[in-house]
């Protein structure tokens, strides 16, 4: 997905409308552009150094968190935090995304991670099988 739509996705997510709305629905001419640009502001690129030998905490709306352990060499595993359940994947940088594949037994979930300039807390939009499933938070632990 491309980078614009990922933000823009975004935007309408943590604006005040809070929904989740599917990349094929978006409506750019609808964004409000001086409130979607002051909002990318606060936006950074994801590096490979905050990536690669990493761990984070994820989080989505459904309450569940899990630990994702980013190797360097584009693979990941998942833990449920309190089970240690494993999950694998793999991991990619384009544009200052980081794009997410995360496989759980026949399931696909997809999420293409922006970074916050503030805070080392980032924010995804998580696909199931294809399907717009939830919104996340990752933080970064250092």
């Amino acid at each position: 997905m491309e980078k614009q739509h990922i933000l823009a996705q975004l935007f309408v997510r943590e604006s005040e409308k809070q929904t989740l709305i599917s990349k094929e629905d978006l409506d750019f001419d609808a964004l409000h552009r001086s409130d979607f640009e002051t909002w990318k502001d606060g936006k950074r690129d994801i590096e490979l150094v905050d990536v690669a030998g990493t761990h984070w905490m994820k989080t989505c709306t459904g309450g569940y968190i899990t630990e994702v352990i980013f190797h360097a060499d584009g693979t990941l595993n998942e833990y449920r935090l309190f089970d240690r359940f494993k999950t694998k994947g793999n991991w990619s940088l384009k544009s200052g995304v980081l794009h997410v594949v995360i496989f759980k037994g026949e399931n696909c979930y997809e999420f293409a991670v922006i970074g916050n300039a503030s805070v080392n807390i980032h924010s995804a939009v998580e696909y199931k099988n294809s399907e717009l499933h939830s919104y996340l938070k990752l933080a970064q632990i250092k």
